[in-house]
Parts: C-alpha cells; structure tokens; sequence
C-alpha cells in the first residue's frame, strides 16, 4: 500500500481531523501547532450533523458525548416581537434523519476529544511554521525558530492568518464585515423559567448584522450566547478582547424581554470582530494545500467554520487515500474540485445571514456526506 508523509500545520479542528483521517487511511502525519500548550481557550462549538456525521466515522463521537449537549430543536424568533419564525427538530429526528445529531460543546473539549485519537509522538507544540517551500521530491516547512522538515504533502490548517496560504498565493489581509461579537457562558441553573434552554435558538434583529444566539452546552449545564451587532472602526484585527456586559445589553434594548432576560445573566464578555475573504479560484499548489479558515474563513452565522474545515479533513485524506508521491498533486486537485464549490455557497449563505429565518430545507448542509460525496 501507498504510505506518504505528511506534516500539517496548525493543530486545531481542522489540522487534528485531517491527522485522524489520514492516520486511517495508512499514511504517515506529524501535526505542527504554534502554541506551546492547549488551553481551554475559547468557548463553543456548533456541530451540525454533517459534522457529527463524519466525526463519528473517525472515531471521536464516543468522546464528544461524555461532554456535548444535545439540542432539541432550532429555533428561530423575531427578536424584537419575540414571534417564532421556524422550527426544526433536532436530537432523534435528526439523527433519524441525517444519521447523526447535532452536538454543541465545548472548544476545548473537542480538540481533547480529536487528539485522544493521535499519539503523542505525532503532536508538536511551540512549532510555527514560517513559510513553506517547494522542490520535486517533496515540500518543506520552515518553522519560525530556524528548523525545517520535509514532507510528501503539506496541510495548511493554519486558521485565517495562515502561514501556508501565503506561502502559496502572497499575502491577502483578511477584511473587516463591520460586524462585532459578543460571546458569554452562564449556568442554566441561573436562567430558569425561561423557555427553550435545550435549544438552538436565533433571535433576528431588525438588521441582518443584528442577533443572539443562544443554546446548550457541557451535557446542557451551561448556556452559551453569541450576540453580533455593526460596529465601525474596529482596528484589532480576529483579537478577542474583554468585553463589556452592560455594553452588550445596552445594544440589545429593543429585543423581547425573554432575550433581555437572556442577557441578563451574562457577567463575563468577550468581543471580537468578524473577518472574511472572498473564495479562492486555487487552494493547492504543487504538493501543499490548505483546509478550513485557511481556505474559507466565514462569519459564524450558520455555525458552520469548523464543521467546514472537518468536512475538508475527510473529503482531503479519501482523495489521498492509496495515493503514492507521484499521485499527490492529482490527488490535491480532486479534494480542491469537491470542496470549492459547497464552501463558496456555505460562505455567501453564511454571510448574506438570511439561512433558515423563515424556515427552509437545511438537508443541503445537514444532509452532507463527506465520506460518500463524489470527488472531483
């Protein structure tokens, strides 16, 4: 059987699920992280069933379990007058459905999750990739502290400020949608009385940059809310800054009381501001490609980042499955042809934020099989 080697920058959703798939279909991968430890940085994770679906095939959904919550349905609400719009059942009807539920967790709980499926050996902490380059027998990595490393095939799983994307195509700045988030987790024990906690609920403003969003976490223990609003002049570029409690509940005083007394309970913020790129016309270059924000950062609006970055994880190591080094640069094309086109859409959907408002047929992103999916 073919075996290559593999390297792949950035040790997040994106990078750790390639690792997993990769593993799986016999190659050899080493996974480069920048930080120099995980910590339980970050807050939540909305897996839709496209991902929990192909999360499961690797292997995690067993752990993801002991820790996600479930939500009951997702919901939609006029946040001003409070009217339901949409309703959408989750849980058993969507694992009935789709073949997986959705799962909402934790951050830091599913990369511990995803690299309890990788040895040890394999992970690197305090190694930043630098550039990348590229000779016939092989693409190498330059890390920022003077080392390098050869590989048959190099990943890009480097978020939005990738050090590999610039490698390949130069460097594009990120641009600023106008839009800033807050985000805060409280006890659901502090919330009671109010209806829906179980669910995935979206309350719409009267402007499109405008919501709340709000639903379970930690076996449904925790609620998290993620709230966006315009903001011009926003100089700190993808940086999570502390955030303003009365601030964040101030912007939202036209919304209905049930959302108010939402917010109510958030004491804790974080603010940060929403970045996108236009889709690219090429990921890959010879034998180094890129994967997830790398590729095709997005606003959050149909909480799809990570589910699309673990997409591309599956979708990139069944087109490299039994592939030797001579294969790789085809092998690359076929992942970049079945993956640019549903990104794209995922991105323009996810910031035009009108997806599933007045109901709709989500079976187009929920229903997606990365391991059955025609490859280009």
């Amino acid at each position: 059987m073919n075996k290559l080697n593999v390297g792949i920058c950035g040790g997040g959703i994106g990078g750790f699920s390639a690792a997993i798939a990769l593993r799986n279909a016999g190659h050899v991968v080493q996974v480069f992280e920048r930080a120099a430890e995980f910590n339980r940085i970050g807050a939540d994770i909305n897996l839709t069933p496209n991902a929990v679906f192909a999360l499961d095939k690797l292997g995690v959904g067993e752990y993801l379990r002991k820790t996600a919550a479930r939500p009951t349905y997702r919901i939609s609400r006029d946040g001003v007058t409070g009217e339901e719009t949409s309703r959408l059942p989750m849980s058993d009807a969507a694992e009935k459905k789709y073949g997986a539920p959705q799962l909402t967790i934790h951050r830091a709980d599913l990369l511990k999750s995803l690299q309890s499926q990788l040895p040890e050996s394999s992970i690197h902490l305090g190694m930043a990739a630098a550039v990348v380059e590229q000779a016939d027998n092989g693409a190498t990595i330059k890390f920022e502290d003077g080392s390098s490393q050869t590989f048959d095939v190099v990943i890009g799983a480097d978020g939005i400020h990738s050090a590999v994307r610039t490698s390949l195509w130069g460097k594009d700045d990120p641009k600023f949608t106008g839009i800033v988030s807050y985000r805060a987790v409280f006890p659901k024990s502090q919330a009671e009385g109010l209806e829906d906690l179980d669910a995935f609920t979206k309350w719409w403003g009267e402007i499109s940059e405008k919501q709340i969003v709000t639903f379970p976490l930690t076996l449904g223990e925790e609620i998290f809310v993620f709230a966006t609003t315009p903001q011009d002049g926003w100089t700190e570029e993808g940086w999570t800054l502390p955030g303003d409690a009365d601030e964040l509940r101030a912007e939202y005083s036209n919304f209905h009381p049930n959302a108010q007394a939402l917010l109510a309970n958030c004491t804790e913020v974080t603010k940060s501001a929403l970045h996108v790129r236009e889709p690219m016309a090429q990921w890959a270059r010879g034998r180094v490609t890129i994967l997830g924000d790398a590729a095709h950062p997005m606003v959050p609006f149909m909480a799809q980042g990570a589910c699309m970055a673990i997409e591309d994880a599956v979708v990139l190591a069944r087109s490299l499955e039994g592939v030797g080094p001579d294969g790789v640069e085809e092998a690359l094309q076929r992942y970049e042809n079945a993956r640019k086109g549903r990104t794209a859409e995922v991105q323009k959907n996810s910031l035009a934020n009108e997806w599933l408002k007045e109901g709709g047929n989500a079976d187009w992103v929920y229903g997606y099989n990365a391991w059955t999916v025609g490859l280009g």
